[in-house]
Formats: structure tokens, sequence, C-alpha cells
């Protein structure tokens, strides 16, 4: 667990003078840049965060670290006598680094002081008029337009718009009805209502442990925001479960994962959920963290292709057994046998896990599915090696977004060429650095905390748009509380209007 330091104020040792290569000019704390959501106070985050970028004298960007311990970072509430907060400085290697802080309390005001010794970089230091809410402040936002105008949301999100354009009307008493019917008695499901900000649950089926992930996501956004009334399916298991090519009617049921071959909804993964609502908590991989550790520069890289993982899809026996017979080229083992027979003349011995930063060592990532898709990518695509990926009909909410050859490189489901892309990458060295930098800047702009926020609350809205009668809290329903284990509880200085209109104890159909 991340340590809570009070009256946050990190410093990195002693700053010696950094010239820019080949010009000679020392850095600027003028000339830095400074910006990010986590600036605003409006913008509630688990870990906020706000990016510095490097200047020289003349105006240009570092391309490079200037040094792991070039700024000191000081979080203060002027008006308390302790501050509790976490704070990280991460360097990224290009000139750039992130600060992320975490919040255990809320606060009137913040001062966030950003120096090189001791001259303010940029326009600091920056002021946070409050109230400044940390993650657990249940205190969330009437209007959920202002909302997404503070979150900097997209108007609309391609994804979304696919995956809803199969359903035009969505009946809740009807769904409520037919879809345990369908699949509650061989799969495990998640039935939610979401009622005057209030979330309600019934599971369907056996293994429902998953749903901490789902809860936990749909607690934070109503701390966060009013969202709309509304009612849905989760399905907690692996594969899509509405085929395209069904003879029964369609029905939408939320899913992690998609496929080419079915109708599914599809949300972040619960992998991705779960590292931004615990990022400097309980979790140490998440998308911040992953850019800080990238490994050596590019040209210092392993030019090995590396894979660790289990054994869950045949195209992975046949990864092993190609760097079994080119072991200069691939580097693939396995850390676990599940699904298929061990064969160790086959597949080799099994191997210790590695840290998935070790990973960045080497200059080439192949990314090969699992039961679904796997849901390593988004990391892979963050740090500055070049992901090989498989052709696969599964996805994520991210992949329709993703171009090939743009970001990635692709080879066949089968295989069959794979040896051919890792000899293309070689010796288009240039190309597959690009392709890495590109798919790392997708990542950076499009898979953080913040975007995977915006990509929930609007799903929810619009499917929610869709409904031709009310949400009700079922028969069977439980009320899935707040967690009441914050050690500095807040207030909220917000008027929750709707309130007005709740009932102490709802109704249920």
């Amino acid at each position: 667990m991340f340590s809570i330091w009070l009256l946050c104020y990190l410093t990195l040792g002693t700053i010696p003078v950094f010239t820019v290569s080949g010009g000679g000019n020392q850095l600027s704390p003028e000339n830095s840049l400074i910006w990010g959501p986590g600036l605003r106070a409006d913008v509630v985050l688990p870990a906020r965060y706000f990016y510095v970028q490097a200047l020289d004298t003349e105006g240009q960007r570092f391309t490079f670290s200037p040094g792991a311990n070039t700024f000191q970072v000081k979080i203060t509430a002027p008006d308390e006598q302790f501050t509790r907060i976490g704070v990280q400085i991460l360097d990224r290697k290009d000139g750039s680094f992130i600060v992320r802080y975490r919040m255990y309390a809320s606060y009137k005001n913040l001062k966030i002081e950003i120096k090189v010794e001791d001259k303010h970089v940029a326009k600091s230091p920056y002021i946070l008029k409050g109230p400044v809410y940390h993650e657990n402040c249940d205190c969330p936002r009437e209007d959920s337009t202002a909302w997404l105008e503070d979150m900097s949301c997209p108007q609309a999100i391609p994804q979304i718009q696919r995956d809803l354009a199969h359903f035009p009307t969505v009946d809740p008493d009807k769904i409520a009805k037919e879809i345990p019917q369908r699949f509650g008695q061989r799969q495990s499901l998640c039935h939610y209502t979401i009622k005057d900000n209030k979330v309600y649950i019934r599971t369907h089926g056996e293994h429902v442990g998953f749903r901490i992930f789902m809860d936990a996501i749909l607690l934070s956004l109503t701390r966060k925001v009013k969202m709309p009334d509304v009612e849905f399916f989760v399905n907690l298991g692996d594969w899509p479960l509405e085929k395209k090519k069904s003879t029964q009617n369609l029905h939408p049921i939320f899913s992690w994962c998609g496929s080419t071959e079915s109708k599914d909804i599809v949300m972040p993964t619960y992998d991705l959920t779960d590292s931004v609502l615990e990022t400097m908590g309980r979790v140490s991989l998440d998308m911040m963290s992953v850019q800080a550790n990238t490994g050596p520069p590019w040209e210092d890289k392993n030019t090995t292709a590396i894979w660790r993982g289990r054994d869950s899809r045949k195209e992975r026996l046949e990864l092993v057994k190609l760097s079994r017979k080119y072991p200069e080229i691939i580097d693939a083992a396995f850390t676990n046998f599940f699904f298929f027979k061990h064969d160790e003349s086959l597949y080799g011995p099994i191997v210790k896990h590695i840290s998935f930063f070790d990973f960045f060592k080497y200059k080439y990532q192949i990314n090969i599915d699992g039961t679904v898709a796997a849901y390593r990518l988004p990391y892979l695509l963050a740090g500055n090696s070049v992901v090989l990926k498989q052709d696969s009909f599964y996805y994520e909410h991210f992949y329709n977004e993703l171009q090939p050859w743009k970001h990635y490189i692709p080879f066949k489901n089968d295989l069959s060429d794979l040896l051919e892309k890792l000899q293309w990458a070689k010796d288009h060295d240039e190309e597959a650095r690009n392709i890495a930098k590109s798919g790392q800047e997708f990542a950076r702009n499009n898979l953080m905390g913040d975007h995977v926020f915006c990509y929930y609350f609007k799903l929810f809205q619009e499917y929610a748009n869709l409904q031709v009668s009310e949400p009700k809290i079922r028969d069977g329903m439980e009320k899935v509380e707040q967690p009441d284990d914050d050690l500095f509880p807040c207030t909220c200085h917000r008027k929750k209007v709707w309130s007005v209109q709740q009932r102490s104890d709802p109704v249920r159909c």
C-alpha cells in the first residue's frame, strides 16, 4: 500500500546543472511547461496527475531526461495543519514527467509548487480553489454536462456508437425478465439498477466474485457525478455472450471484451478499470507507472522478441514451440499450464514470472490472445517498445481506434508470418521505432484514468437514453453501499437537488 505522507513535500536530491545535448543550453524553469487535469479542482480522480515538460533557455524541449531528481513538488493545504496527500514524480525519460498525487482527505484549497532548485517552474505555484474533494468523498456533481466539460470528455465515442447501434430501444421491464431466463442459469451475470444515484444489484450464476470491479467503478462514478437512472446487465465471464447469428431476440449485455462474432456492449476491461481505481494504492502496474518504467533507450534494448504467459490458447503453444526453434529471435515461455497438457519436450520448462517492467528491456513485444483478448495491450503500448499484435476477432474498448502499421505491427492469427514481421522490424529499425512511438502516444492520449471515467459515463448516459420505460429496483436486488472505512470523511458542499424526490425506502418491483 502506498504510504501516506503528512505535509507532503517531495525533494529528490541535489540538482545539478543540465544541458541539452549538442546545444549546451540549460534547463529553464520559466520556459518549462506544466499542464494536466490534476491542476483543476473539479477533476476528481483516484490519483490526480499533471505533466511537466522540461524546456531549455531557447524554448526547445528536452527529448531525454534532464535527470530524475530535477523537479521538486510540494502540495499543501494552506488552511490545514496537515496535508494528507501521497505524491510521486515519474520520469518518462523523454524530457517530460508525470506528477501524480492521491488525496486521503478533502481540502478547502490546495497549493501546488513545482520548482527547480529554488526557482518556480512555469506559473507555479498553482492554487486549486476548492473545495477539493478526494476519491472517497461522496459528493457528486448534479450537472453532468458541466462534469463532462471539466473532464474534457469527447462529445461522442465511436465504439459506444457502434455497440449501441444494435439496440434502437431498450425496455428495462423486458430485459429484466428475459436476460436471466436466457443466460442466468449458465452464465455469471450482474443485474444493476442505478436509481437516484444509488447502485442496486442482483447476481445470477455461481461465479460472481468479479462483481467487485463493476461495483467499484459504479460507486466511484456516483460519488463524482449524478448518474442517469439506468438498468443493465453485466457479463462477468471472459467470453462475449450475444452472438451475431443468434436466432433469439437480441439482448443488450455489457462485457469487458467484444468480438466480431458478437454484439455485446464493450466496457474498459476489469484489469484496466481496477488499475485506475487503485493507482498509488493496491496495484503497482497502471498506465502511469508504466510510463516511468520503459526500460533502456530504443538503441540499447535487447533485439529478441519477448513473451510470457499461460497456455490459454493454441496459438500460444505454437509461439513457444517457435521460440524453442528460433531462440535467437523469440524468447517465449510459459509461466503456468492449465488448459493443455504440459509436454516439456515440446514447450520447455515452466519459468518464473518476471516484472512487467522488465518486458521493456526488449525491443519487440508479442501480444497474442489468451482466452479472449490479452488485457496487457494498454500497458505494452505505453512502453517504448514496438508491439507485434496477432490478428484477432476479439477486441477491447479501444482496439478499433488502433491502426495496424501505425500503432502496432500486425501478424496473422496462425502466426505463419510472425518471423517475417520480426525480420521486417529489424530491417526497418527507424520505421519500427516510429510505430512504437505512435502506439505510446495513443496510450498516453486515450487510456489514462480520466479517459476511462469518460468512457463509462458516456456509455451509461447514451444507453440510458435508449430506455423506453423507467428503470426499477427489482425484487431480489440489494443496495451496493459506499465504503465506510474512510479515515478522513468529507463534508459535501454541493446541494443534492435530486434527493428531494428520493424516497427513504424505494418501492421494489
